[in-house]
């Protein structure tokens, strides 16, 4: 089965588990699980952070990391397609107890007017902006890159009115690689970070929180108080160490196939794709025919060993990963010719 329904349906290579049996252990709520500690070092270099925190998942992470540099009842500004507004079941509001107010995003950039008149300094009657969310890549249907140029000039904005910036950065080194920058390059403009290990880099469980060294003293509160203390977590970290030095630079291999795999389908009767929002390892086809619709293209590709995900009634979404192989983009693209061709 060839399944491109997302990047977190990946099995852990077998030389992360073996990295699992040989791993040191240790109590991580004590700070004495030594592969944990190493992986928490190594991460916090290689984003040019001070610090990092090892939890199970990226909605903990950008949880712990809104609770702690926000107070209840304070307000934070996010693209209007982000994961943290969208997707972690009104967390934000449940358990922060903070506002979001969200801002239009086009291809990967930020509404920047918007973005200045949206900050609020606070009063009787308006929540103070305590916080700037982005996302990069920005909206898990596209997988757009934040340019560069565009985070110093939201980051100039942010300086203006003392407001520190996070980034939800799950797919990160998706945007780096693709790049070409060291991901310092990008983590330079913002306040933290968190990457998730279970996308790209193929882990079975966990994401990384990064930061100063008093944000993450205070997220580690935050972490215990939603039940993410963890004891032998070294079993954890052990295949995110291996992901680290053998998964990263790979990634562009998959963002050149799912480019690849967008310019076939573009090419096909009824399929309409904007190529310029193809930026990395997602590619996400409408159907153009009014006799198509997702569920029928769903259970076809389905028939021919292929998994694709429904995010609209003629919209479907594919993520390329490590499992991915030349000849299965192929046979994606025969699978597809074939649909267009028949129905």
């Amino acid at each position: 089965m060839i399944d491109l329904r997302s990047d977190t349906v990946t099995i852990p290579k077998q030389e992360m588990l073996n990295a699992i049996l040989s791993a040191k252990l240790g109590d991580d709520i004590l700070e004495e699980d030594p592969t944990v500690n190493e992986l928490e070092e190594k991460i916090a270099n290689l984003l040019g952070m001070e610090d990092a925190l090892l939890v199970t998942s990226g909605t903990m992470a950008n949880q712990i990391a809104i609770m702690t540099f926000c107070q209840r009842g304070e307000e934070i500004i996010m693209g209007e397609d982000s994961h943290v507004y969208l997707l972690e079941g009104a967390a934000t509001s449940i358990v922060a107890q903070v506002q979001i107010k969200p801002v239009p995003v086009n291809n990967g950039i930020y509404d920047i007017e918007t973005l200045k008149q949206y900050i609020n300094v606070g009063d009787i009657q308006q929540p103070r902006t305590s916080l700037i969310c982005l996302e990069n890549t920005y909206n898990l249907n596209k997988g757009l890159i934040i340019p560069l140029d565009h985070l110093k000039e939201i980051r100039k904005i942010a300086d203006e009115h003392r407001i520190p910036i996070y980034m939800d950065g799950a797919r990160l080194f998706n945007a780096t690689v693709e790049l070409n920058v060291d991901p310092k390059e990008v983590c330079q403009y913002i306040d933290a970070v968190q990457i998730c290990l279970t996308k790209g880099l193929g882990c079975p469980i966990g994401s990384i929180l990064a930061g100063s060294k008093t944000f993450i003293e205070q997220a580690i509160l935050n972490r215990q108080r939603l039940g993410g203390g963890m004891r032998q977590a070294g079993i954890i970290a052990a295949p995110a160490l291996y992901a680290l030095d053998h998964m990263i630079d790979r990634l562009i291999d998959d963002n050149k196939r799912a480019k690849y795999l967008a310019e076939k389908l573009s090419t096909l009767k009824g399929l309409s794709i904007d190529l310029a929002e193809v930026q990395t390892n997602i590619v996400s086809p409408i159907l153009k025919n009014e006799d198509w619709d997702s569920e029928k293209l769903i259970d076809f590709l389905l028939d021919n060993g292929i998994k694709v995900k429904k995010i609209g009634e003629k919209q479907v979404r594919m993520i390329v990963h490590y499992l991915i192989s030349d000849e299965d983009i192929e046979k994606v693209i025969k699978a597809f010719e074939t649909f267009t061709t028949t129905y």
